[in-house]
């Protein structure tokens, strides 16, 4: 809650969000097998390409349902869920697949072995299962700690297994919106998904069960995975912590428009000098230096060369 009350200035918050966007499209989709490097997945969400690879659109179809999530406020409902995993597949899966609940029996591999590891539920009794995942969390919301309780529907979520692809992607982000809806918004700074995809091999040993659902649904332990899974938003709630006190608007860090002027140049172009600077502003050469000095203290940007050389680019 502290964190999401503190006020900063709107051209570093719409930064931020993007940098979180793009790390969580990246990270989530290489959890599930996503080639795709970071570099390249920024380059996309940038260029946003007419003819496009399998890989490229599972990438713009996450950023996009990270972008249509964080617009209004959600509620987590089943309708919502299907609304979700319809978004993320568009285009990868055949219409009767996407944004409909299952209604063929599916199996979990080991990547490496091709072996079978997991038997979710039938298809017959997905939609029971996960309407009753749902008025649980809506019970339990005021009673269960919510990271606690966000864990426990990501990796249930993730038992049930109600899709015939997309399930993974679907519910990191309706736990998204669940920790939203208790009061902590992980669109706008937050990549806990990059915690994950950092050791994909303990993500999946934690979130996953083995053996068949039936037999083992009553003895589930999820301690492992909460344990971790906290561990994740923790080390990201720190992060963002660390980072968020040098970019709070105060007096000192308030940013004026010439600011604004500067940085959206930057945006723009890739780059600044002090002469092109002088170009779209009345104010005088030492106040420009000192209005570009004031934005590196800050760490917005960034000097690069020397001289009649020198020029400014985003930190």
């Amino acid at each position: 809650m502290e964190l999401n009350n503190r006020k900063f200035p709107h051209v570093i918050l719409a930064e931020l969000e993007k940098i979180a966007r793009a790390v969580s499209t990246y990270a989530s989709t290489s959890i599930e097998g996503n080639p795709l490097p970071l570099t390249e997945v920024k380059k996309i969400l940038k260029s946003k390409p007419t003819y496009i690879r399998d890989s490229e659109r599972e990438v713009l179809n996450y950023n996009q349902a990270l972008q249509d999530l964080n617009k209004h406020e959600v509620e987590l409902s089943l309708n919502l869920i299907l609304l979700i995993q319809n978004q993320i597949t568009i285009g990868l899966l055949p219409k009767f697949a996407s944004g409909k609940l299952r209604k063929n029996p599916v199996i979990v591999n080991n990547p490496k072995t091709n072996q079978i590891i997991y038997l979710p539920p039938d298809a017959k009794d997905i939609k029971t299962l996960m309407e009753e995942l749902i008025k649980f969390v809506q019970t339990n919301k005021d009673i269960i700690d919510p990271l606690i309780l966000a864990g426990i529907f990501h990796k249930q979520m993730v038992i049930i297994h109600p899709f015939i692809d997309g399930n993974g992607r679907t519910a990191r982000l309706a736990t998204k919106v669940l920790l939203a809806e208790m009061g902590l918004n992980t669109f706008n700074l937050f990549s806990f998904e990059n915690y994950y995809n950092k050791n994909i091999t303990k993500y999946f040993q934690t979130v996953g069960e083995f053996n068949n659902y039936y037999e083992i649904a009553d003895k589930i332990d999820f301690t492992l995975w909460l344990e971790y899974f906290t561990e994740g938003i923790i080390d990201e709630l720190l992060r963002v912590r660390k980072l968020l006190p040098k970019l709070e608007v105060s007096p000192l860090t308030q940013l004026k428009p010439y600011h604004l002027k500067i940085l959206e140049l930057i945006k723009n172009k890739g780059f600044i000098t002090n002469q092109e600077y002088g170009k779209s502003t009345s104010r005088a050469r030492s106040t420009r230096a000192l209005d570009l000095h004031n934005l590196i203290k800050l760490g917005l940007i960034k000097k690069q060369g020397k001289a009649k050389a020198t020029y400014y680019i985003l930190a």
